[in-house]
């Protein structure tokens, strides 16, 4: 799980996210309003917004992002994240405690714990 949560605003465009992403190397941003976080935009939304010839440098995030935003409360196992992505076919699942957002896991994240897993029971 990442802890550090990489936010953008609603009113942001496309193409300024896809630009944030590629600088940071990530694969997804949350967004915020307020104190709160009202949906995620991924490379998928962006790659789909690409794909309906949209207008990257006017759309904004608000009318791509995905809402409401899947989460998995932190006391549950990595099977079951996997199992959740798997059944939405998400990449991104936000990580809560007592309903409160505290990370990120990816499926790199659980690819590179599943390796690990295995490569203990060898």
């Amino acid at each position: 799980m990442t802890r550090e949560l990489r936010v953008i605003s609603k009113t942001t465009t496309i193409q300024e996210a896809a630009g944030q992403m590629h600088n940071q190397l990530i694969g997804s941003l949350f967004v915020k309003e307020g104190e709160n976080y009202s949906g995620i935009i991924t490379e998928t939304d962006i790659v789909r917004a690409v794909a309906q010839q949209m207008n990257v440098a006017n759309v904004l995030v608000e009318e791509v992002m995905s809402s409401p935003i899947m989460t998995v409360e932190k006391n549950l196992s990595p099977h079951y994240a996997r199992d959740i992505m798997g059944g939405k076919r998400i990449r991104h699942l936000a990580v809560t405690d007592a309903g409160t957002i505290i990370g990120v896991v990816s499926a790199r994240d659980l690819l590179a714990y599943f390796k690990t897993v295995s490569k203990e029971v060898e």
